[in-house]
């Protein structure tokens, strides 16, 4: 059998009171139901934990030691009960968000500021994994939501679309469409391609952008994407870049062409959460201002 938090409450009451009647008023309860509970605990434990006399109350040196312990056994108590309290207000609490190396460099910077602002109850714990690593994660409870991009199989997950994310071609500057401005499929013909290493989805949704149009160039696989802009500038081959790397700045301080693919097949940029989420309206909301921090790339970054 164990004490009670009810009888460890009186313990310490009685410890710092030394005084049975001005614990009691203090529990809220009678003197007789404070000295019962303590015999039960004494009693549960074996041991004398105060010393009683009619005039006085001293504390045995085992029951000092077991008032410390009942403090913070007290205190875990009131910690569990916030914690409890405070994860079922919205957008409250702890959130464990996977992202892949594709997105989160780009929008947790914008996103960050925003969440701060609209949620400052919200503890943001950040995980950025390839998006097999991430739903992983989910399915274990490692995560609680996860921003990646489809196509891709996400199992029985719960999906939030959040917007299109297209493309440009950048390619070196003497590349034979450098000078445009836009281009289609058509134009990209037999385009080899610099791409990310196998294990990032955006490989298979670069090449998806023109159907049987695009190949992979064999010789080059990058760790990520500001590897690959560094080859491009080195004269070594073009890639795609999604929209949303080129609208935060990736290719700003570089010397390569940009030409936009308006007619590009985009990736799309989704919320996933395991089915059994009791937080989906809190991902909702989470949904919104990541789509306002999509919005805001166009102008200057916040300060942190």
């Amino acid at each position: 059998m164990l004490p009670s938090l009810r009888q460890l409450t009186f313990l310490v009451a009685l410890a710092e009171e030394l005084h049975f009647s001005n614990a009691a008023k203090r529990c809220n309860v009678t003197q007789s139901t404070l000295s019962a509970g303590l015999k039960e605990l004494e009693a549960i434990l074996g041991v004398t934990l105060a010393e009683r006399s009619r005039r006085s109350v001293i504390m045995t040196p085992l029951g000092r030691k077991i008032v410390e312990q009942a403090r913070k056994i007290l205190a875990d108590a009131q910690h569990l009960v916030e914690t409890a309290a405070l994860e079922s207000e919205a957008m409250a609490g702890d959130m464990h968000m996977g992202v892949i190396p594709t997105i989160g460099p780009f929008l947790l910077p914008r996103l960050r500021p925003l969440l701060r602002d609209a949620h400052p109850r919200l503890r943001l714990y950040l995980r950025e994994e390839l998006t097999d690593q991430l739903l992983d994660g989910l399915k274990s409870g490692r995560l609680d939501v996860a921003l990646i991009a489809l196509p891709h199989d996400v199992g029985d997950m719960e999906l939030l679309e959040l917007f299109e994310d297209g493309y440009h071609l950048v390619a070196p500057t003497d590349h034979k469409l450098a000078a445009s401005h836009a281009a289609d499929g058509g134009m990209l013909k037999g385009e080899s391609l610099m791409l990310l290493e196998k294990g990032h989805c955006l490989q298979q949704h670069a090449l998806s952008a023109f159907p049987g149009l695009l190949n992979k160039d064999v010789e080059f696989d990058a760790t990520s994407l500001p590897t690959l802009l560094a080859m491009v500038e080195e004269g070594l081959g073009s890639t795609l870049i999604p929209n949303m790397a080129i609208d935060a700045g990736l290719t700003r301080a570089h010397e390569v062409a940009e030409i936009d693919l308006p007619t590009s097949l985009p990736r799309r940029i989704t919320l996933v959460w395991r089915k059994s989420s009791t937080r989906k309206e809190d991902f909702r909301a989470l949904g919104d201002l990541i789509i306002a921090a999509r919005n805001s790339l166009h102008a200057p970054a916040p300060r942190a």
